[in-house]
């Protein structure tokens, strides 16, 4: 018999375990191969799967195809008209934003639940409920004489409409975590309340504020349903790159379609990409300095 205390041969079940087989499936303190395994799958199924039939199917006239494909002028006005007017939506709602976030936390105003539910509803609204809403506002019958549909301004009211709670739903959550007594000793030591949110504040929600941002030009690069009516649709001037999509795919040139989504998903991908390792830089900066 082994002595007491010797480590069995290898592949020899220990007595009381339930084999190799056992072992693998067990959970010790994570979710353990077995959930992995789970997890790439479902993401596989969900996400890496269309992907990959979508840039196969961008490719079925070949490289040419594809390069001719998002390269026709009006595919690529498409193009700059979404990403120009994605990046001043970002812009805008990373301003914004951060501002309703601020009052949030740190106001106290009557109705304060109300405007705080109100920011979370374009998350369950349909998007086109709101073109619907924003034509009536800012249509030819606008009841306050402000005409923006068909217009570059519009897209930007559409957009910034349905981006708004990216942004503020990133920054919320950090500024509730800011230690304030670091800025009341700030204050005690004579900084002003613009040098106190500039060298104590901002650089504790630059993560979320660009990671919200992020978001916010991913989503409106993207979208299709607050822009169809109010937008007009005008080819070169305020078609965004997913009505442009759907009028390839309604002539039947589902080439086209496809590599233009594929474009769209590469900008996408690349800006989300670049931000995180921005935020994460900024976060790491962060820890340092504490």
């Amino acid at each position: 018999m082994p002595a007491s205390g010797a480590s069995a041969p290898p592949g020899t079940a220990v007595p009381g375990s339930r084999g190799p087989f056992w072992s693998w499936l067990r959970v010790t303190g994570s979710v353990g191969p077995l959930g992995i395994a789970i997890a790439v799958l479902w993401l596989s199924i969900i996400v890496l799967l269309p992907l990959a039939a979508l840039t196969i199917s961008s490719f079925d006239e070949g490289w040419t195809g594809f390069w001719d494909a998002i390269t026709s002028p009006v595919a690529l006005a498409s193009l700059r008209v979404t990403v120009i007017v994605s990046v001043i939506v970002a812009l805008l709602n990373v301003v914004m934003g951060t501002l309703i976030a601020w009052v949030l936390v740190r106001d106290e105003f009557p109705g304060k639940g109300i405007v705080n539910a109100l920011i979370d509803l374009p998350f369950a609204l349909p998007t086109i409920v709101a073109s619907i809403v924003l034509l009536s506002l800012y249509g030819p019958r606008s009841p306050i004489d402000i005409q923006l549909n068909a217009t570059k301004p519009g897209l930007v009211v559409a957009l910034a409409f349905v981006t708004l709670p990216f942004v503020v739903r990133s920054v919320q959550p950090v500024l509730l975590e800011v230690d304030r007594e670091v800025e009341q000793a700030a204050l005690s030591l004579g900084a002003d309340n613009w040098t106190t949110f500039r060298r104590i504040v901002l650089p504790t929600l630059t993560p979320a504020i660009i990671s919200g941002g992020g978001l916010a030009f991913a989503r409106a690069i993207g979208e299709f349903g607050s822009v169809v009516l109010i937008g007009g649709n005008i080819p070169r001037e305020t078609q965004v790159a997913s009505q442009y999509i759907q009028q390839q795919i309604e002539i039947d040139r589902p080439v086209s379609a496809a590599a233009v989504s594929v474009a769209l998903l590469v900008i996408a991908f690349l800006t989300l990409l670049v931000l995180r390792v921005f935020a994460d830089r900024a976060a790491r900066k962060e820890r340092e300095e504490r």
